[in-house]
């Protein structure tokens, strides 16, 4: 089984030193094991992009392709194994290249053309042993570009879509079990961005822009870590409009869900006189810079 990619953090962009090849590229390899092995003897293929390929069987131009993928040298990959989908259409070969260079194109950050490539091979290939591989890939392409989206979250929720579609058709796979670490990576994005927003508005005196994108997140991300502060928020800005019972309802809910959050303890602090605060309940200093900045956007 191929695993997943290594990387379990949040979106983030990172160009291809930072990755491991996975087990793909090595069973390409040992599928490739009858294969001439290019040893510097033979022609060079990659030097020249005028250089025909016609007359190179297709087991040595894989083998080639592979070598070049092993040294990290992704563009010369590319270049050998779509020189394999054109010059033999009908091969075994090139039904291992299409998904290989897709790869390649991946590891070079090139996730547009790495996506149009997988689309073509699941397209082809839907009964494919790795096609669950391919939409695998797929997702992780669109999860690549999350960083991206500055105002627009479109490219989020492409990428929830696409990793939700794997966790769908594949859900006993490892590949599936990567996809929902990585929807619910995408998912605390997404509420804390709300967040951000709903901070700005709040201290501009929005409170109504600000009560919608909190209660958004505590209605549509309600298994993100940004629920216990989006309730406290609620409880302030209820106080500020004189809401009190709005604002007793929230923080019990609060305190009944998180009792033990520092946002519980502010919040009690806010409709109980003489309890004390926590120690720091504002956001850090490169948050408020965020918000800032986000607020200059807006």
């Amino acid at each position: 089984m191929i695993p997943p990619a290594p990387r379990r953090h949040p979106p983030r962009r990172r160009g291809p030193a930072g990755r491991l090849l996975p087990l793909l590229v090595l069973v390409g390899l040992a599928a490739a094991g009858c294969a001439r092995q290019w040893d510097g003897s033979e022609r060079s293929l990659a030097p020249s992009r005028e250089q025909r390929y016609a007359d190179v069987a297709p087991e040595t131009l894989y083998a080639a392709g592979m070598q070049e993928l092993r040294a990290r040298r992704f563009r010369q990959a590319v270049e050998i194994f779509d020189a394999i989908e054109r010059e033999h259409p009908y091969s075994t070969w090139a039904t291992n290249a299409k998904l290989m260079a897709a790869y390649a194109e991946y590891m070079q950050n090139r996730y547009t053309e790495a996506i149009g490539a997988l689309d073509r091979f699941i397209q082809l290939h839907p009964a494919h042993r790795d096609v669950a591989y391919a939409y695998y890939l797929r997702a992780l392409s669109q999860y690549e570009q999350i960083n991206d989206a500055q105002r627009d979250q479109r490219q989020t929720e492409i990428a929830m879509a696409a990793l939700q579609e794997v966790a769908n058709r594949f859900p006993e796979t490892a590949y599936a079990r990567d996809a929902r670490l990585k929807m619910d990576l995408a998912r605390d994005h997404l509420a804390g961005r709300e967040m951000h927003v709903g901070r700005f508005y709040q201290r501009q005196g929005l409170y109504a822009a600000a009560i919608g994108r909190f209660r958004k997140v505590v209605d549509d991300y309600q298994t993100t870590n940004h629920v216990p502060e989006a309730l406290h928020r609620l409880t302030e800005i209820y106080l500020t409009l004189g809401l009190t019972e709005e604002a007793r309802r929230t923080a019990a809910v609060l305190g009944h869900n998180y009792p033990g959050s520092p946002w519980y303890q502010d919040s009690y602090a806010l409709l109980v006189a003489g309890a004390p605060r926590s120690e720091d309940e504002q956001p850090g200093l490169l948050l408020r810079v965020w918000d800032n900045t986000l607020g200059r956007l807006l």
